[in-house]
């Protein structure tokens, strides 16, 4: 694209609701432009880069025989219904009704169009496994959309779904998809870690689930790594035990004053007692087989609850904290709560980390007290038990290695939904004896447009993007300085070179400054900047290659500059 005719602008200033780096960066170098809340259009360069990661994924999709169909994005509400996940999705979902009074939806996800496509056409355990695949806009009504391409509401998602005869071939194929999601990855030139993760509602129970964590300082996700052993799991999965914990041995159980001393630091503080001596009680809400029950968890006093691990303990549908009609209703007193209460309504659980035979300091249910002297195995009911619901944090072990936790940011995500779906709508095949049995499925999804913004917030510096080389818009950036008639058609006789070889340069034609010229090909950020300087190349025949990953910059000869290009963006992981 010669700039001087293209269709692309920057911005000055940085736009004001622009969070983090990468939105930051692909405002101002005019890659999205923000249409409505959580919805972007990509403009010119950024598509092109997107169509790279594309192809990157539907070769590697192709290579374990997956076949691409494309599924409508609004899809009838009937099927949502069917599967049970109408009411399920809540306000994520965007429903609405057509002339005909017919319930649709703007598809968040595709499990269940794919299952009633499968379920029409295929009858046979002869045409097992197969994987389908599309490429396709999604739409979830997020309730704080943000981040720009990392969390909008509508985005494009590569999804693929498998079906198979039993678990076997399902775990097989698994591995498979697990392989091209790494390959794809490793394409694009991302820094990833895949981590073992949680299923959710999605995964079948006990299940193999994966994430693929793009690693970036401004990641939503963490993810716990043992770097000795390559163990990598999401925080919400990983189980770990903390070593060292001050404890105090059991004691008479004492009542004493904590005026306006809400929270374990603030009495810890106040007493003298370390922080690991107290414990934090979290009532929680949930809706269990459709019924509302209340739980107090018990925590050491500077730990945190891992929501998932206690929703899946407690097989809950549904969590929340409980809110201060019902802490009223349940007899308790926010800040001053403990496991001491006769009040009824409710089952306390104590995490594992907490030693049952050790003395802490616990509210006291009454407002400006606490209790010490509280030791879990003498003075609580029999019918309270324990379960591993602390949230992992550094310091932590996975047995004799300390964990290190990195910021990530999701990017693909692999589930096995056994026959959740598939029994839900009745699917069946025959098999060798003529009798249907419920095929299983497993779920691979990769937010592409995510992806685009991920390689971005990973890959910069305070002068702009840093482009992997394999997912750039354009493989050079090429300009000029000089006004001769000369050097002007020397440097249109190499953009004709560069793109009969299959370069794709962006020509900065414009005759700016160098200093505007430079600032722009730092912030648009391709992988090399092919400078003719008019001066130089009189004097000495010599045009500057510069390298914007790592600042190296070559001075070649113009019979040089074709192979140095080649070569360079074959190191840089062009033809990956």
């Amino acid at each position: 694209m010669r700039l001087s005719t293209g269709y692309w602008q920057t911005l000055k200033e940085t736009p004001n609701d622009a969070e983090v780096v990468s939105q930051q960066l692909m405002m101002r170098a005019g890659l999205i432009y923000k249409t409505g809340a959580g919805l972007y259009t990509l403009q010119p360069m950024a598509f092109r880069s997107y169509k790279k990661i594309e192809k990157i994924v539907r070769e590697e999709m192709d290579r374990i025989n997956s076949f691409e169909v494309l599924m409508p994005v609004i899809t009838p509400g009937e099927l949502w219904q069917e599967s049970g996940r109408w009411d399920a999705m809540g306000g994520q979902m965007l429903k609405f009704k057509d002339r005909a009074e017919r319930d649709l939806c703007v598809s968040p996800t595709n499990e269940e169009t794919v299952t009633d496509l499968f379920r029409r056409t295929v009858n046979s355990y002869k045409q097992l496994p197969v994987c389908l695949y599309h490429i396709n806009t999604k739409f979830r009504d997020e309730i704080r959309p943000r981040f720009g391409l990392m969390r909008a509401r509508e985005f494009i998602m590569k999804d693929a779904y498998s079906f198979h005869y039993d678990k076997a071939s399902l775990d097989s194929f698994y591995d498979e998809m697990f392989t091209a999601y790494s390959n794809s990855f490793r394409r694009m030139g991302l820094d990833f870690i895949a981590v073992e993760a949680d299923g959710g509602n999605m995964a079948a129970g006990g299940a193999k689930t994966h994430e693929f964590q793009v690693v970036a300082d401004n990641g939503e996700d963490y993810v716990v790594t043992v770097p000795r052993t390559k163990f990598a799991a999401n925080i919400e999965k990983a189980i770990t035990v903390r070593k060292n914990i001050a404890s105090s041995p059991a004691s008479e159980l004492t009542k004493f004053a904590t005026p306006n001393q809400k929270t374990c630091e603030e009495v810890c503080a106040a007493h003298g007692f370390q922080i690991t001596q107290s414990l934090k009680s979290l009532v929680m809400h949930t809706v269990i087989k459709g019924k509302d029950q209340f739980f107090m968890v018990m925590l050491l006093g500077d730990d945190s609850l891992n929501e998932v691990k206690f929703k899946n303990k407690v097989d809950a549908e549904h969590i929340r904290p409980a809110q201060q009609a019902e802490l009223d209703r349940l007899g308790l007193v926010k800040g001053f709560m403990g496991p001491t209460t006769t009040a009824e309504g409710f089952k306390v659980i104590f995490d594992e980390a907490i030693d049952m035979n050790a003395s802490y300091v616990v509210g006291a249910n009454e407002a400006d007290h606490h209790l010490k002297g509280f030791v879990p195995s003498r003075d609580t009911k029999p019918k309270n038990f324990r379960a591993d619901l602390r949230l992992a944090k550094e310091g932590d072990f996975i047995g004799d290695d300390q964990i290190v936790i990195k910021k990530g940011i999701e990017v693909g995500h692999i589930f096995q939904l056994g026959d959740k779906y598939t029994k839900a709508m009745k699917v069946t095949v025959l098999n060798e004896q003529g009798k249907g049995i419920t095929p299983l499925m497993g779920c691979y999804g990769i937010g592409m447009t995510r992806v685009l913004a991920s390689a971005i917030e990973q890959n910069n510096d305070k002068d702009g993007i840093i482009w992997p080389a394999s997912i750039a818009p354009y493989d050079a950036y090429l300009c000029f300085i000089g006004k001769t008639p000369e050097t002007k058609a020397l440097v249109e006789g190499i953009w004709e070179d560069f793109k009969k070889e299959g370069l794709e340069v962006l020509f900065d034609d414009r005759q700016l400054g160098p200093g505007m010229m430079f600032k722009d090909a730092d912030l648009i950020g391709l992988p090399l900047r092919v400078v003719i300087g008019e001066r130089d190349y009189l004097a000495t025949g010599e045009i500057e290659v510069k390298v914007r990953k790592t600042g190296e910059t070559l001075k070649v000869k113009k019979d040089e500059l074709l192979p140095t290009v080649k070569a360079k963006l074959k190191e840089l992981g062009k033809w990956l």
